[in-house]
């Protein structure tokens, strides 16, 4: 048996190398008997601990974003390309609940969003905003009201104002 502090530790050491499934299943049996016991104590511990701990998140957080903003910038348009309709889909709803929009079924009117190819006043096929024609899409409401009322080119819905 080791002696000196140097030695318990290279021996323990070896013992965790040499040993890793075995403490492994036996932390997890562990943990899934004492769940109750590490809740408390994680508790108790964030409670003793706020100030410390908002602190440390806040640095890290920080500290993180401002050294890795190359690797988040990449993940994201990464995330977004393969969520491309998903996001566009969420941030176009988000955007008419913003503006006030009210409806029963927002789900369907974005199908039918989606789906329109040309504006219901003027009849010219929308194009893509910022292309400088202005015949982008626009959701058509009113703003007394806040109901929907049709699919329209931005000129037009510019034209028929409330």
């Amino acid at each position: 048996m080791p002696k000196t502090k140097e030695e318990k530790a290279a021996y323990m050491k070896q013992y965790h190398e040499t040993n890793k499934e075995k403490i492994a299943i036996q932390k997890k049996k562990w943990r899934g008997e004492n769940k109750e016991k590490i809740a408390a104590h994680n508790k108790k511990y964030r409670v003793e601990n706020k100030e410390i701990i908002a602190a440390k998140k806040k640095i890290t957080d920080k500290q993180y974003r401002e050294t890795n903003k190359e690797k988040i910038a990449i993940q994201k348009k990464k995330w977004r390309e393969e969520n491309n309709e998903e996001v566009r889909k969420r941030e176009t709803k988000t955007k008419w609940k913003m503006i006030g929009l009210i409806c029963e079924d927002i789900d369907s009117l974005y199908c039918h969003y989606v789906s329109e190819t040309h504006c219901d006043f003027c009849r010219v096929k929308f194009g893509k905003k910022g292309d400088g024609t202005g015949t982008f899409k626009c959701m058509d409401h009113s703003h007394k009201t806040g109901l929907f009322r049709n699919f329209l080119c931005n000129s037009c819905n510019i034209r028929r104002g409330e």
